[in-house]
């Protein structure tokens, strides 16, 4: 059985912010609320939730970048507030976006520049180089120059970049960010390469479709509080009794759309205008009712691609956060 490798036991983490043009008023921000979890050897863990919910607050304490102001954490046994220079080689952490790379060097050289910080023996380092470019996939491009790069290439580089150390746990922070659909699914390929080989990774996104399919289990996290933990196929157990209603509507007036919105057999509705047209993506559990009441409010508008469907995961954090996903 897996142990567990990290564990996290009633943490909260607050800051205090200026309000206020002229007359600044204090007050208190609690970025991490009494939050508790574990994360077992050789999990893929995600921490989802809104922007400011308190994920990147989680995973700069759990790489020893900041400090609880209360509760206890242990990673592998060791206190990161304390034992940071026993975890640091035992870790990495990697931000989403195109930071942390000197782009005018090339891929070997950005590899061997941190590997001299990691203190990597210059016996094994050229062949861990060689190794970790092939792994992502950039063993081709070695010397050619960061700012050539695209944004997929550079992520999967300062993916080598987190691997020189071979850490034993690998925090991403939103990893995915502003890739492209290709590039996004070959990053995950190879988070997948990752933990199949032992590396236990825990990851933020705002990507429900990311998390799915790559998490074992997910927490969700809002306001600084733990509001749900499971593996994906449970938590969209505990909404299965909802049907998803999907459909356009061309022509359809705004006082149209709020009679739809204030229907009481509707739990939640996504509504986005792009010129005449809305997208209505509607959660409910009397789709039968719900149907036939769309097509009655829209008389005189033309209603295409209407679908009844299971809830996904972004169902879910909807359900549960209760706020529209990125």
């Amino acid at each position: 059985m897996n142990h567990t490798v990290i564990k996290v036991s009633n943490v909260s983490r607050s800051y205090i912010t200026e309000l206020g043009l002229f007359k600044k008023e204090k007050k208190r921000v609690d970025a991490l609320n009494d939050v508790s979890f574990s994360v077992k050897k050789g999990e893929i863990f995600g921490l989802l939730g809104p922007n400011g919910a308190g994920k990147t607050t989680m995973i700069k304490i759990l790489s020893t970048m900041l400090i609880p102001h209360s509760g206890r954490v242990s990673i592998l046994g060791l206190d990161p507030a304390k034992e940071f220079n026993l975890l640091r080689p035992k870790i990495n952490f990697i931000l989403g976006g195109e930071r942390n790379l000197y782009w005018r060097l090339t891929a070997y050289d950005n590899l061997s520049y941190f590997a001299d910080l990691y203190k990597i023996p210059s016996s094994c380092k050229k062949k861990r180089i060689k190794d970790l470019l092939t792994l992502v996939g950039l063993e081709e491009v070695a010397q050619q120059k960061v700012e050539t790069f695209s944004k997929g290439m550079k992520q999967r580089l300062q993916i080598a970049r987190g691997l020189l150390n071979n850490p034993e746990i690998l925090f991403l922070d939103e990893p995915s960010i502003g890739l492209d659909p290709v590039s996004a699914r070959q990053l995950r390929d190879l988070l997948r390469k990752l933990n199949n080989q032992g590396t236990t990774i825990l990851l933020t996104t705002h990507y429900m479709y990311e998390a799915d399919e790559l998490c074992d289990r997910i927490a969700f996290i809002n306001k600084g509080k733990l509001i749900e933990i499971d593996t994906p196929s449970n938590l969209k157990k505990k909404i299965d009794d909802l049907s998803i209603i999907q459909c356009s509507v061309i022509g359809a007036s705004e006082p149209q759309i709020e009679t739809i919105k204030k229907l009481q057999s509707i739990q939640h509705i996504q509504v986005n205008q792009q010129d005449f047209t809305y997208s209505l993506r509607i959660q409910t559990n009397e789709p039968q009712l719900v149907v036939p009441f769309i097509y009655d409010s829209m008389k005189n508008s033309i209603i295409t691609d209407l679908t009844i469907s299971n809830p996904t995961l972004e169902d879910v954090y909807v359900n549960t956060v209760g706020v529209n996903v990125s």
